[in-house]
């Protein structure tokens, strides 16, 4: 291979050359350390397989599409819940910042061999904030936290770990046989026309191709395992009045493009408020990685993120 340094042009081509030299390293110098675009970029994306990597420090987003998120435990079925003086003392615990309680009869349905079928209905005790921001909702065998005003992680797993606590205190579930978390974005209005610039090619399918404009309906669904845990994905287009499920993703009067994550872990073990608490952080976590790598620098640039 020839070595460039031995080769030695006349004075004046080599005073021309380090001429132009210094103004092409000053050029650079100017693009990679003053202009405002590529440091955001560099910052802003650094995800290449989201089920492992390690997770990216958090990009707080001042107008995030975020429209809930659901932290959920399942346990063997505790009867005793379905009477007001046995869950008295768990309201008193959680009334300070949920001191709105409402009793309902949640009708649930069993997926089995022959279908579909009907089971019988179930109290459910739903404990909620004045505004309607934040609810704990409180059954025979799960509770569940759940938010439509996402402020950060850790405010989030505080609050989770304010109602497990009693929970494990006062209801005293002895096993935990299901914990999961779940984040769900959904892109409305002039935002949904800029898909193809707001999400990475691999999530966003269709949308944003000419053949998008036709799309009614246009969702995937990738299941995934990882660290003894499951993340199902769910993404694409919903048609105004549309949902895949009505108690997460109320249906709007318009067209709409959700980003659904939800990770879990269904191998019963004993049951802790501790482990809860660690295991929603986790996921928690895993999903934030999983959201990074599927939306774009400028997803974080229209939402408010900054460098």
């Amino acid at each position: 291979m020839p070595r460039t340094a031995l080769i030695r042009p006349q004075e004046g081509v080599a005073t021309t050359y380090r001429s132009i030299s210094k103004r092409v390293i000053a050029s650079l110098h100017t693009a990679l350390h003053i202009s405002p675009v590529r440091p955001y970029i560099v910052r802003m994306s650094a995800v290449e397989d989201p089920l492992v990597d390690p997770a990216p420090s958090e990009v707080p987003l001042k107008k995030a599409p975020l429209v809930r998120v659901i932290a959920q435990m399942r346990f063997p079925l505790v009867i005793a819940v379905e009477q007001p003086d046995f869950i008295a003392p768990f309201q008193k615990s959680i009334q300070q910042k949920y001191p709105v309680l409402r009793q309902e009869q949640a009708q649930g349905v069993l997926l089995g061999p022959a279908g579909v079928s009907q089971v019988p209905p179930q109290t459910a005790w739903r404990f909620a904030d004045v505004e309607g921001h934040w609810r704990v909702s409180l059954t025979q065998n799960f509770l569940a936290l759940e938010t439509t005003k996402y402020t950060s992680r850790s405010d989030f797993l505080a609050r989770l770990s304010e109602v497990v606590t009693p929970l494990d205190a006062l209801i005293q579930p002895k096993l935990l046989d299901r914990i999961g978390i779940r984040y769900i974005d959904r892109i409305s209005g002039p935002d949904l026309g800029d898909i193809a610039d707001l999400v990475r090619p691999e999530v966003r399918g269709i949308a944003g191709s000419p053949a998008a404009s036709h799309a009614v309906h246009s969702l995937s669904e990738s299941l995934f395992e990882i660290d003894g845990a499951r993340v199902l994905g769910r993404w694409g287009r919903l048609p105004a009045g549309g949902t895949v499920d009505p108690a997460a993703i109320e249906p709007i009067d318009e067209p709409s493009w959700i980003l659904d994550l939800d990770m879990f872990s269904s191998s019963p073990m004993p049951f802790s408020s501790d482990r809860v608490v660690s295991d929603a952080s986790r996921f928690a976590e895993r999903i934030y990685t999983l959201f990074r790598w599927a939306v774009t620098p400028t997803f974080l640039q229209r939402y408010g993120g900054q460098p």
